[in-house]
């Protein structure tokens, strides 16, 4: 299996559960658990929009991928939407997707926003986002970062 922890929620210690003739995955969209299933069982994503960088409703599914990907240890497809994510960093979503990076420990695309920012100097724009405020809160160690690399230290 691609997933471990999928083994260990069918075959593990998981499966002493009374009712073991499903497991209920209820903190994920319905549409987010299918997209991660059609890639456990084909290695691709669903079609989704073809132009690059991703639409807001692609990039928030990929967020939304991602995360799952995360939580059942599927390190391809939390490759393959870090790449995604990557692409299509903006000023409105680069906060968002800092701590979404934070969150869940992706190296390659949280240097790719501090380096968004960093690059075209967007430091002021990025401040003002509404996500900003909510950031400082609960990722400080990514604001940390951030203002080392714009400080150059």
């Amino acid at each position: 299996m691609r997933s471990p922890v999928f083994k260990a929620e069918l075959y593990g210690s998981t499966r002493d559960r009374k009712d073991t003739s499903r497991i209920v995955v209820d903190d994920i969209p319905p549409s987010v658990f299918r997209a991660l299933l059609h890639f456990v069982y084909t290695d691709s994503l669903p079609p989704m929009e073809d132009g690059h960088p991703p639409g807001d409703d692609t990039k928030e599914m990929i967020q939304h991928l991602l995360a799952a990907a995360d939580r059942y240890a599927l390190q391809r497809l939390k490759s393959v939407c870090e790449s995604i994510l990557c692409k299509g960093i903006d000023t409105r979503s680069v906060i968002t997707t800092l701590g979404l990076a934070d969150r869940h420990n992706c190296i390659g695309l949280k240097d790719a926003c501090i380096q968004f920012i960093v690059s075209l100097g967007k430091t002021d724009d990025v401040a003002a986002t509404q996500g900003y405020p909510q950031l400082k809160r609960t990722c400080p160690v990514a604001l940390v970062e951030k203002w080392e690399k714009l400080n150059g230290t």
